[in-house]
């Protein structure tokens, strides 16, 4: 495999310990996220986002004013207010128990709440934050290569939210099951979800799913998948949409996941990468729409840089 440094190399297997170490530590920053902001619909409040610099809760508020980031160049939690105070830690080998005692006293120290579910969400084996006392790995060249990969991944991935007239979420990190994701919604009412995901309440879930969607993300590995992987996947899923054919030619359906998935190194590797995410991004969404009828009139062309889009 080669490298480049728009689209790196990121195999699961060798930073999956990390991953899993880098996975907690969002859960514990998201849940403090969730904690002091207002609901937004299907936990879009909780979630965080992608920037130059890592991955941040944006402002939070609490206390004065509180922003988190991973910064994930220089290997630290920082936290900051409007205050201008600043505090923070190295990201490095420690626990999970660790980590959630010094981020506490670092929201502390910006005269915020450090208050806060202490459990981990969408894992099936759940262990107290504060009880998680065993030592984690911490690759830092790895953790940088897979924001290299998320910063790709997000401009495409927000380049093809512009692509629709209706209900879009943002482009955001569910630190729940640690993908990111962007979803259209068609504007119909969905089915009671079912729920039973491990240690997430019934009530959230089915909030999430209150309407029909078309959503598709990426996970870095593991959920059942041990590569990293573009996905797509409808709820409620249409009758036929498994047997849809899709692009590129490297896109799958998953029978135990349900959805169709398209690896990670498929993308990286093509002559245009961003050119095969889209074409997965758009023939997914198109076979979902197509087979569950939504309204045509909610898609649109692409927007374009400093073009205002035509109503005519």
């Amino acid at each position: 495999m080669t490298d480049n440094a728009e689209w790196p190399t990121i195999p699961f297997a060798p930073w999956k310990d990390s991953c899993a170490a880098l996975h907690l530590y969002t859960q514990i920053v998201g849940k403090y996220r969730l904690a002091h902001t207002p609901w937004v619909n299907h936990s879009w409040h909780a979630t965080l986002y992608i920037n130059a610099d890592g991955l941040t809760t944006g402002l939070i508020p609490d206390g004065p004013g509180v922003t988190v980031q991973f910064d994930l160049h220089r290997q630290r939690l920082v936290a900051s207010c409007p205050t201008g105070k600043s505090d923070g830690f190295p990201l490095e080998p420690m626990s999970v128990a660790a980590f959630d005692s010094r981020f506490r006293q670092t929201i502390a120290a910006l005269g915020g709440s450090p208050e806060y579910h202490g459990f981990p969400n969408e894992l099936p084996k759940a262990v107290p934050f504060a009880e998680d006392t065993a030592a984690r790995p911490w690759d830092a060249e790895a953790v940088s290569r897979f924001h290299r990969a998320l910063v790709r991944i997000d401009a495409v991935f927000n380049e093809f939210r512009t692509g629709f007239l209706g209900k879009v979420s943002p482009v955001h990190l569910f630190w729940g099951s640690f993908d990111v994701a962007v979803t259209r919604f068609s504007g119909k009412p969905a089915p009671l979800h079912p729920g039973g995901i491990p240690n997430l309440p019934d009530a959230v879930t089915r909030e999430a799913y209150s309407h029909e969607v078309s959503s598709a993300g990426f996970w870095p590995g593991g959920g059942g998948i041990d590569e990293p992987c573009f996905y797509s996947y409808a709820y409620p899923t249409p009758e036929g949409f498994a047997e849809q054919s899709v692009k590129p030619a490297a896109a799958r359906f998953d029978k135990d996941l349900g959805e169709f998935v398209l690896p990670y190194e498929a993308v990286r590797s093509a002559a245009d990468p961003r050119a095969a995410l889209l074409e997965f991004l758009e023939s997914t969404f198109a076979a979902a729409a197509t087979l569950a009828d939504w309204d045509d009139g909610l898609t649109c062309a692409m927007g374009r840089k400093g073009q205002p889009r035509s109503i005519t």
